[in-house]
């Protein structure tokens, strides 16, 4: 699919098909997250990948929509501040902006391959702690379930550039 069109017609689903994703998908997805560039090419992040069948009431801790666990599987989008690029003039980690640019290019080519994703930022860190396992130091950033949608898209409401972009100067 051209980019331009995948970027278009991917949506944030809220309803999904128990089809099983196969694993050449998943990985292909999981592949798309890890060639994501990320500051000084450290990849401070870890992907969780949760199957959900029988662990419904365990997940809708962390987030508690209906459609939550309804996909076959979670991916937990986590990151490692104590490895990832700090700018050193302010201090700043950018392990986060590395994780957000990761999570976005799993959800691409998830959607490039049919399957959906809703980026999840809502949830319960202290329950995805305890539900992914993560050790100290790891930080949960997004979630998302990934199946196949079984809703359909809903128009995008978008500002205009005009409203987002400056020219030379603010």
């Amino acid at each position: 699919m051209d980019y331009f069109d995948l970027i278009q017609k991917r949506y944030s689903v809220r309803a999904y098909k128990p089809d099983p994703v196969d694993d050449e998908k998943l990985d292909r997805v999981l592949e798309a997250a890890r060639l994501a560039p990320t500051a000084a090419n450290w990849q401070p992040f870890q992907l969780i990948v949760a199957r959900v069948k029988g662990r419904e009431a365990e997940l809708k801790t962390v987030y508690q929509r209906q459609w939550f666990t309804q996909a076959p599987l979670i991916i937990c989008a986590c990151g490692v501040p104590s490895k990832g690029w700090v700018r050193e003039s302010d201090g700043a980690n950018y392990t986060s902006v590395d994780v957000a640019i990761a999570m976005d290019h799993l959800i691409l080519a998830a959607a490039n391959l049919g399957l959906g994703t809703c980026w999840i930022a809502a949830f319960d860190p202290v329950a995805a702690r305890k539900v992914f396992g993560l050790p100290p130091g790891v930080e949960p950033v997004a979630l998302t379930p990934l199946g196949y949608p079984a809703d359909r898209p809903r128009a995008k409401e978008r500002k205009p550039l005009s409203e987002l972009v400056r020219r030379e100067r603010w």
